[in-house]
C-alpha cells in the first residue's frame, strides 16, 4: 500500500521494535516496509503480521538509512530485527562522506 510521507513523520514496525523518523522523502507515493510488513504510523495498533525471515537483517538505533541515490533518508530511533525497505528495495546505512584532503 503505497502512500505519501512527510518529513518528521514517525513510523514503527508491525513485526518488531523498529521505529524510524522520516527525514527526507520524494513527493511520490512510497511503500515503506519494515521486516516485510508495511510501516505503521506511530499511533497505529500493530496487527498480527509476522517478521519475514528474509528481511530480518535488523536496524540500528541512531543510524541514518538512505537509498543509493540518497533521495530519501530515515533516522532509526529504535532498533529492531526488521530490515527497512522502500518500494521493494532494501535501504542501507548512510555512509559518512570523506573529508577533502588537507594537503
Amino acid at each position: 500500500m503505497a502512500r505519501q510521507f512527510k518529513a518528521g513523520m514517525k513510523l514503527k514496525s508491525a513485526v518488531c521494535d523498529t521505529q524510524i523518523m522520516v527525514l527526507r522523502v520524494p513527493a511520490d507515493s512510497l511503500e515503506i516496509r519494515i521486516g516485510g510488513a508495511p510501516a505503521l504510523a506511530a499511533d497505529d495498533a500493530a496487527g498480527d503480521a509476522v517478521l519475514d525471515p528474509a528481511l530480518a537483517g535488523g536496524s540500528l538505533t541512531g543510524k541514518r538509512y538512505t537509498d543509493e541515490a540518497e533521495t530519501m533518508e530515515f533516522l532509526c530511533t529504535k532498533g529492531g530485527e526488521g530490515t527497512i525497505t522502500v518500494d521493494g528495495l532494501t535501504i542501507g546505512i548512510k555512509q559518512a562522506k570523506a573529508l577533502p584532503s588537507s594537503d
